[in-house]
C-alpha cells in the first residue's frame, strides 16, 4: 500500500487534532474523543473506553486468526516552558517537511499513523482476512510504563503486539526495563549542638550507598548494562535547622535486564542492610519499590509499584522474520535493534510474555524536548509501515 495524497492529509489532519489538545497525565480525554471520534466515522467494527479511560479499537476479519494490538499512548510530558519553543506546543505547524508540537515523537505521530493504518486496511481489504486488530490509546503511560496496558491485555488478549514508540521505522526487539527502590535509613534526632545523643539517619545513608555503589549490576548481550544510581535523597526534618535528621530517603534508578525480578533486584541490597545492621547496632534500614498513584480522567485511580520488566526477542524469531519481510516488500529497510528506554512493552512482552516489537516514525531523542517534531516522510512512512505488520499478521 502507498499512500495517496488524500490519505496523507487526513494522517496529517489526525495528527495535528491530537497534538492541538493538551493532554498530560490524566488529562487525556479530549485525545480519547479524537480517536472515539475517527474511529466512529471510518466504522470500525467496535470501539470501547476502559475504566481508565484508554481507548481501545477493534477491525474484525471473516475467518479466525491472529490478534494483532497496537499500543501508543495518549498523554504526554509537560510543555511548560511556551517561551522556549518557537512554536507554540499544542498549535501544531509544518515547517520545513517536519511537524512540530508537544507530542508529535512521544507519541502522537505514531496514534494517528496506526489508527489510520488500521482504517486503510479495513477499507482496502473489507473482511477479508484472518484475524483481529486492535488499536489502543492509552493513559497514563509516562507515570506508569504498562500500568495501564493491563486493563487493555485483560480485554483484548493479543496474540501480537505493536509498540509505536519512535524508532525511525526500525523494527525493536526488546527494552531494559526500570525499578525504582526506596531506600530508608531510620536514626533519632536530637540537637545538632549535642549530636551524641542522637542517631544521624544521613550518616547511616551514606553508609548504604557506599556499600551500595560497589554493586556490579548484570550485563545482557543486546540490552547492555543494568544500571544502578542514585538520583535523589532527602532527609527529615527538612530544613535541618540545629537538628540532628532522624530519617533519610533515597531513591535509586535500576535498569532492567530480562528475567531479573523483584527478589533479584532486592536481595544484593538486602544482604548489605543485614550486614551493616550486625556490624552497627544503631544501624537500621529498608528497601522497597516505589509505589506511585494517580487520578484517571474517568475519576478512576490507577496505581502501580514502580517495577516494569525488561524483555527481549530474538530477530530470527518468525513473527519478526514475517513482518521484517513485508516491511522490505513496501519499501523500507529496518535495522533490528532494541529501545534504550522503558515503553508499555515491559507489560505486554515482559509480564505476559506477548511476542512484541516496537516500531515507530520519529528519532527516540526527539521525546520530551523543546520543539519537538516529527518529519513528514516518517509520519507517513509509519502508516505504510503499520499497513505491513497487517498484512504479515492477519492476511
Amino acid at each position: 500500500m502507498k499512500l495517496t495524497e488524500e490519505r496523507k492529509a487526513e494522517v496529517l489532519a489526525l495528527c495535528k487534532k491530537l497534538v492541538s489538545n493538551r493532554s498530560y497525565s490524566g488529562e487525556e480525554n479530549a485525545v480519547a474523543d479524537v480517536l472515539k471520534c475517527f474511529m466512529r466515522q471510518k466504522q470500525f467494527d467496535d470501539f470501547c473506553t476502559d475504566k481508565y479511560g484508554n481507548v481501545i479499537g477493534k477491525i474484525k476479519g471473516d475467518r479466525t486468526g491472529n490478534k494483532v494490538l497496537f499500543d501508543g499512548h495518549m498523554d504526554t510530558v509537560p510543555a511548560d516552558n511556551k517561551e522556549a519553543w518557537k512554536h507554540d506546543p499544542f498549535v501544531p505547524v509544518v515547517e520545513d517537511g517536519k511537524l512540530y508540537g508537544r507530542g508529535t515523537s512521544d507519541m502522537k505521530g505514531a496514534v494517528a499513523a496506526f489508527f489510520c493504518a488500521a482504517a486503510y486496511f479495513m477499507e482496502d481489504h473489507g473482511k477479508d482476512f484472518a484475524g483481529e486488530i486492535y488499536t489502543a490509546g492509552v493513559v497514563h503511560e509516562e507515570c506508569f510504563e504498562g500500568v495501564a496496558a493491563r486493563s487493555i491485555s485483560e480485554l483484548v488478549n493479543p496474540d501480537y503486539v505493536v509498540i509505536g514508540e519512535a524508532s525511525e521505522l526500525n523494527i525493536k526487539t526488546g527494552q531494559r526495563g526500570r525499578a525504582e527502590i526506596i531506600l530508608e535509613t531510620f536514626g533519632k534526632a536530637a540537637h545538632s549542638a549535642n549530636p551524641e545523643k542522637g542517631i544521624n539517619a544521613v550518616k547511616k545513608m551514606c553508609k548504604l550507598l557506599d556499600e551500595i555503589d560497589r554493586i556490579q549490576p548484570p550485563v545482557h548481550e543486546q540490552l547492555g548494562k543494568g544500571i544502578l544510581e542514585v538520583t535523589d535523597i532527602i532527609s527529615s526534618p527538612y530544613p535541618g535547622a540545629s537538628v540532628v535528621p532522624e530519617y533519610c530517603r533515597a531513591t535509586l534508578d535500576r535498569r532492567l535486564l530480562t528475567g531479573e525480578t523483584r527478589e533479584s533486584i532486592l536481595a544484593p541490597i538486602q544482604k548489605l542492610i543485614d550486614s551493616l545492621e550486625k556490624e552497627d547496632s544503631e544501624f537500621s534500614a529498608k528497601a522497597s519499590f516505589s509505589v506511585g498513584s494517580e487520578r484517571c480522567y474517568t475519576g478512576a485511580e490507577i496505581q502501580g509499584e514502580r517495577f516494569f520488566p525488561g524483555w527481549y526477542y530474538a530477530p530470527e524469531e518468525k513473527y519478526v522474520q514475517q513482518i521484517l519481510q513485508k516491511i522490505r516488500e513496501a519499501g523500507y529497510d529496518p535495522e533490528l535493534t532494541q529501545y534504550s528506554f522503558c515503553t508499555n512493552g515491559s507489560h505486554y512482552a515482559g509480564e505476559k510474555g506477548i511476542p512484541t516489537i516496537g516500531l515507530g516514525p520519529s528519532r527516540e531523542d526527539l521525546a520530551h524536548m523543546v520543539d519537538e517534531y516529527v518529519e513528514l516522510t516518517q509520519l507517513y512512512g509509519a502508516v505504510e509501515c503499520y499497513y505491513a505488520v497487517m498484512e504479515a499478521l492477519v492476511l
